[in-house]
């Protein structure tokens, strides 16, 4: 048998542990404190207040000890203060490492790329560079074809007018003429001579160019020559010269007068005509 400490109600349930009146813990009693207390209570009166229990009413349920009670107080929230702050500082951590690893691989990834894209454009530039001066170079080499070519046809067409450079022109003409002459080259003399060449030798005789060549021989015994008071004298594309020529033959020496003409013909002088007369 139980009692309520508070209202001294009793009850005979043994399952019964809490007043169904106002919540009370019971207390178990003896029979005789019961019988000193001189009433024993039953369930609550009816509705109808017959002062009689209802024992038709459902039986009360107590609520679960292993359940946290209400007056327990509030429940501890630093611990999960806590918890949020160590996952926090793990996040924080967790994510400097991440950085600490991915961006120095971008940055090497961008300067990898930037080099890549500058040494594109050097290249590219390189090669139009290349190519503007290749082109360059071969305009340059169109650009002096055509003026050689044009000089080269303006000199065939034109004959030279200064007369320093047609003396230096028929020095050279007159030593090539010489030498052709010494060692009888006849394909030399072909061209030096002009196709209506004809020449006086010292002793009067006259010959065309084809005989001149045909009898030319080799000469072994002049051992040099030198010219001497050479004069030019331009008109047009006809050019004269006159001068001494001075052998040295056997340790002696002949010197010989001559008046040599010339015709400006295939880009070149050509000799038309010669008088020659030894000097005694």
């Amino acid at each position: 048998m139980k009692q309520c400490p508070n209202c001294k109600r009793t009850f005979q349930e043994e399952k019964l542990t809490f007043c169904i009146d106002d919540g009370t813990p019971l207390i178990p009693i003896s029979v005789d404190e019961e019988t000193r207390s001189g009433a024993v209570q039953s369930a609550p009166p009816s509705a109808a207040g017959s002062g009689s229990r209802d024992f038709q009413a459902p039986a009360y349920q107590p609520p679960d000890y292993n359940a946290p009670s209400s007056i327990s107080g509030k429940r501890r929230v630093w611990p999960w203060v806590v918890g949020i702050l160590a996952v926090v500082f793990i996040g924080v951590i967790g994510l400097s490492i991440a950085a600490a690893i991915v961006i120095p691989r971008l940055l090497r990834a961008s300067n990898r790329n930037s080099g890549n894209y500058n040494s594109s454009i050097n290249r590219n530039q390189n090669e139009n560079s290349d190519l503007n001066a290749n082109a360059g170079n071969a305009n340059g080499e169109t650009v002096n074809e055509n003026l050689n070519t044009n000089s080269s046809d303006e000199t065939t067409i034109t004959p030279p007018t200064d007369e320093d450079r047609v003396l230096a022109e028929l020095r050279d003409l007159e030593n090539e003429w010489t030498l052709a002459n010494i060692n009888a080259d006849k394909k030399a003399l072909d061209r030096i001579l002009a196709d209506d060449y004809v020449g006086t030798s010292s002793d009067g005789k006259r010959q065309g160019k084809a005989e001149y060549i045909n009898t030319i021989e080799r000469d072994t015994v002049t051992q040099k020559w030198v010219f001497d008071d050479l004069v030019a004298s331009l008109n047009g594309d006809r050019a004269t010269l006159t001068g001494v020529v001075r052998f040295t033959v056997r340790q002696q020496e002949l010197a010989f007068k001559f008046t040599d003409k010339f015709v400006w013909r295939d880009g070149r002088w050509q000799a038309t005509g010669s008088e020659v007369t030894q000097i005694k």
